[in-house]
């Protein structure tokens, strides 16, 4: 029984992701802007990603745990240039095709599922979205105290 103990965490091994700070950056005690800073993390400092909420990231860099900005990571990156990349290839390649050649993609969703499921409806602040609100005949007196002229767009091709 025991020896098989250490088998139990082998998917918190296995879910540790590498990645590299990208900026030199607080590592917060908490997931939050104003959580106490347990150290300071140089640029292209090596860490361990190990869990994510929200825009945060909880990582492992040496012995310090904490939370980073997700934003601060690049993951599977030694977090230096390829030798040679002066980004002479990848200017070329926006001339020639209008795109990079490079993805970037983000995600935050900020609700998990169980603030979703606890949420209630706001009438204070739906009331405060209503006066915002005008008609047609209170838009084009705007447009004219600002000198705004109606313009037609055509709709653009696919």
């Amino acid at each position: 029984m025991k020896a098989l103990l250490p088998l139990l965490f082998l998917p918190l091994i296995a879910w540790a992701e590498p990645a590299t700070v990208i900026r030199t950056t607080d590592l917060k005690a908490e997931p939050a802007s104003d959580a106490a800073t347990v150290v300071q993390l140089a640029e292209n400092s090596r860490v361990e990603a190990l869990e994510r909420k929200g825009g945060w990231t909880r990582i492992k860099a040496g012995a310090a745990q904490g939370w980073v900005k997700m934003l601060a990571l690049r993951y599977n990156a030694s977090g230096e240039p390829k030798r040679g990349d002066t980004g002479v290839v990848q200017a070329f390649n926006v001339a020639r095709t209008g795109s990079s050649g490079t993805q970037v993609t983000t995600g935050v969703r900020g609700l998990d599922e169980e603030q979703l499921a606890k949420a209630q409806p706001n009438s204070a602040e739906l009331a405060k979205l209503d006066r915002f609100a005008v008609d047609r005949a209170g838009a084009s007196d705007f447009a004219a105290e600002g000198k705004l002229s109606a313009t037609t767009v055509p709709y653009p091709k696919p």
